[in-house]
C-alpha cells in the first residue's frame, strides 16, 4: 500500500511539474496575412492579424523607422483600447487584436511591431512593414479636367470679346452715318 501511495504521490509531482511548465510555457501565436503593406497616401492600412493563446492577452502596436521609435496603442483583447495622442483620429483596434491606420502620409513608412502579452507574462513580437506610396497618376484626370475647362473658359471669352468689337464698330459706323450732314441737291451754276 506504501509503495503505491508513493507511486501515486511521483505521478502527482509529475502532473504538477507538467502544469506549472505549460502554465509557464504558454505558446503565443501570432500568424499574419503578409509581412509587407502598401497603401497610398491618403489611404488606409490594415495590420490583420490572427492572435492565438490562453487566457486574455494585452497587445500593442508599436511605430518604428530609422528616425524614431513611436507606440500606437495598446489594450487588453476585448477592452477599450488607449491610443497615443499623436494617432488619435487616425488608429481603429480590433477585438481580434488587428489594426487599421487611416488617412496614410509618407512619413508612416516603416516598421509596425505588434506585441502579445499573456497574463503569465509571457511574450511574444511580430513586425509587419508598411509602405506608403505617393500616386502621381490619380491626379492626372483632374489636371487634364482643369486645363480643358481653362481652355473652354478661355475660348468662349475670346469669342464674346470679338463679338463685342463687331458689335462696337456696327453702332459706331451706324452713329457716323447717323451724324453727318444730310445731302442737299444743289443747284450748278454756270461759270
Amino acid at each position: 500500500m506504501r509503495s503505491a501511495w508513493i507511486c501515486l504521490s511521483q505521478n502527482a509531482h509529475i502532473l504538477y511539474l507538467i502544469f506549472c511548465l505549460y502554465h509557464y510555457t504558454q505558446a503565443i501565436t501570432i500568424q499574419v496575412s503578409g509581412n509587407a503593406v502598401t497603401a497610398p497616401v491618403q489611404g488606409s492600412a490594415l495590420f490583420s492579424v490572427d492572435i492565438t493563446c490562453i487566457g486574455t492577452p494585452a497587445v500593442r502596436w508599436v511605430f518604428s523607422s530609422v528616425s524614431r521609435q513611436q507606440r500606437i496603442a495598446s489594450w487588453i483583447l476585448g477592452g477599450s483600447a488607449n491610443v497615443t495622442q499623436m494617432y488619435k483620429g487616425r488608429v481603429q483596434t480590433h477585438p481580434n487584436g488587428s489594426l487599421t491606420l487611416s488617412n496614410l502620409r509618407l512619413q508612416d513608412s516603416g516598421y509596425y511591431i505588434i506585441t502579445v502579452t499573456e497574463t503569465s507574462g509571457n511574450s511574444q513580437d511580430m513586425g509587419l512593414v508598411l509602405s506608403v506610396t505617393e500616386v502621381l497618376h490619380e491626379d492626372m484626370p483632374f489636371l487634364v479636367v482643369f486645363v480643358i475647362a481653362l481652355a473652354t473658359l478661355a475660348a468662349f471669352l475670346m469669342l464674346c470679346m470679338w463679338l463685342w468689337n463687331k458689335l462696337y464698330r456696327l453702332i459706331q459706323a451706324w452713329v457716323q452715318r447717323r451724324c453727318l450732314p444730310e445731302h442737299t441737291e444743289t443747284e450748278l451754276q454756270p461759270l
